[in-house]
């Protein structure tokens, strides 16, 4: 019997065929896609006989009965969202699929912002303390800034071949990166984001989940932003040439209108089911009162701007990846460090540590994906207790696995080198301590939400604690981007220290950083 014919072999490589793909729907191009595993169709093909009702037909039966979540990785879609607080767009950003860009501090000026108010009683006295600190946090914003300014002036001359323009801009930024230690977490900013559909829906269901009401609005905006008709960029011009066409041909006109004009919601079908998580807000309330127990109100001990926590313990062993996990579900849970947390763990018998590595997943649904805790097993892991401003630079760094704590005055605050050693640095600091002041006192108020509501008090200069874990490459890739001259040197000195850990750690690998000694004197205009 003669051999079968081989199948016919691509030897010339223009067979290969590559395009880029506009003006389908979100949901429309995810389900082409997904049709490659189904389907021998081009690309081409599949668009061409796919509308949004065989997409949302195929995305119920896959997506949602069969849980092929992967789906909706296929689905990008781009979201505004201005006006929120600073603190809401921490939570907001804090996904590690996720790519955006926030309203700098550094850059602009934030005294015409506005900012974020809380729901009170009509006769609360809480609501007169809230906005009367808001109010002092402004204004002592727009004195520093422009204290600053006059500061730098004197201390730094303009160079003959620098435009007066250039000099004044570089200066006021300069100037911004002092001044903005004294915004308020309730300061408005705004962002844009760029998200799959998975990350969305996962995005939404974590924000409906969270503790402050802003954030639960928030999540409820971005589904309805998800599943009603966005803003089209195009429209107006499309707009103008429907109605040309309508002139020539009104029956083609209308025709022209159905295709140019018509409504289109991004992601309905993908985030419809998005909804509060029971696993997150239960395990949540579970951890905190672990915590306390554990914990039995012992004073947080002081610890370094960056503590490089080995896995070797005190006893000699090592640190095991149970005894790991239950460390960093408690520490999310607290403010004490990671290493006073896992003394106290250390301590307690077998039992009881299971039962407390039980709590991070007693409450976890069919669905829903561990816990960050979970993500157990890096070499290097980085306690950081920085000032709140700055962390929101190393926040963005989304190779690591990131442990916030909640916001809290217990840690104290930061002041920034310009303002430490000028005249500035008195109302600075009164400042701040006033509005410390404010959210201790706030945080004991008989209001909903009392501990949340405070949080948004809280300045930029107050310190957060956050445990960063992350293999070698990160660390180097950390370091070497966040040492440069041109960064903010509260974050320079973060990654300062994360190199200075690892090369007293591994003095071979630290070979290969190329950082920038946060020690050597920079020129502030050429940052």
């Amino acid at each position: 019997m003669p051999p079968e014919d081989p199948l016919p072999a691509s030897t010339d490589a223009d067979v290969t065929e590559v395009y880029a793909i506009h003006g389908a729907d979100p949901e429309v191009l995810a389900y082409a896609m997904a049709k490659y595993s189904r389907s021998a169709l081009s690309m081409k093909q599949s668009l061409r006989e796919l509308n949004a009702q065989r997409a949302e037909q195929f995305l119920n039966t896959f997506y949602f009965q069969y849980g092929h979540r992967s789906i909706a990785d296929l689905a990008h879609i781009a979201f505004a969202v201005e006006r929120l607080s600073l603190l809401a767009a921490i939570v907001l950003v804090d996904e590690q699929r996720w790519d955006g860009q926030e309203r700098s501090t550094r850059y602009q000026d934030f005294k015409k912002s506005g900012w974020y108010l809380p729901a009170f009683g009509p006769n609360d006295g809480s609501r007169q303390v809230y906005t009367g600190q808001i109010e002092k946090l402004f204004a002592s914003y727009e004195e520093i800034s422009r204290g600053a300014i006059e500061l730098l002036r004197t201390q730094v001359p303009k160079p003959a071949e620098m435009k007066q323009e250039a000099y004044e801009r570089t200066l006021r930024a300069r100037a911004f990166d002092g001044a903005r230690y004294l915004l308020p977490l309730a300061a408005n900013t705004s962002l844009g984001e760029i998200v799959n559909a998975r990350t969305l829906e996962t995005q939404v269901s974590r924000l409906l989940s969270q503790p402050h009401a802003e954030v639960r609005r928030l999540g409820e905006k971005l589904r309805e932003a998800a599943a009603t008709p966005c803003w089209n960029v195009q429209r107006s011009a499309l707009e103008d040439l429907q109605r040309d066409i309508a002139a020539a041909d009104p029956a083609l006109g209308e025709r022209a209108a159905e295709l140019l004009l018509r409504a289109v919601a991004v992601a309905p079908t993908l985030v419809k089911y998005a909804a509060p998580v029971e696993y997150i807000q239960k395990t949540r309330t579970e951890l905190e009162q672990a915590a306390r127990e554990l914990m039995e109100s012992a004073p947080i001990e002081p610890s370094p701007l960056v503590d490089l926590v080995e896995d070797q313990l005190d006893g000699g062993e090592r640190e095991s990846m149970e005894i790991e996990i239950v460390a960093t579900l408690l520490y999310g849970a607290c403010h004490y460090s990671y290493r006073q947390i896992r003394e106290h763990v250390c301590a307690l018998d077998t039992s009881r540590r299971d039962e407390l590595l039980l709590l991070g997943t007693r409450h976890r649904g069919r669905h829903d994906e561990l816990s960050r805790a979970f993500s157990s097993g890096y070499q290097l892991r980085f306690d950081i207790l920085m000032d709140i401003g700055g962390f929101r630079d190393m926040h963005r760094h989304r190779r690591c696995v990131q442990t916030m704590q909640s916001f809290t005055s217990l840690h104290g605050f930061d002041v920034p080198e310009l303002i430490a050693a000028s005249e500035l640095r008195q109302p600075y600091e009164h400042a701040v301590r006033e509005a410390h002041s404010a959210f201790e006192t706030l945080s004991r108020a008989n209001i909903p939400e009392a501990k949340e509501t405070a949080q948004y008090l809280l300045p930029l200069g107050t310190r957060c604690r956050s445990l960063f874990k992350m293999d070698f490459a990160e660390a180097q890739y950390i370091a070497e981007l966040r040492s440069a001259p041109q960064g903010h040197i509260s974050y320079r000195r973060v990654a300062w220290e994360m190199y200075e850990a690892i090369a007293k750690r591994h003095p071979v690998l630290a070979k290969n950083f190329r950082v920038t000694d946060v020690n050597i004197p920079i020129d502030p205009l050429q940052r």
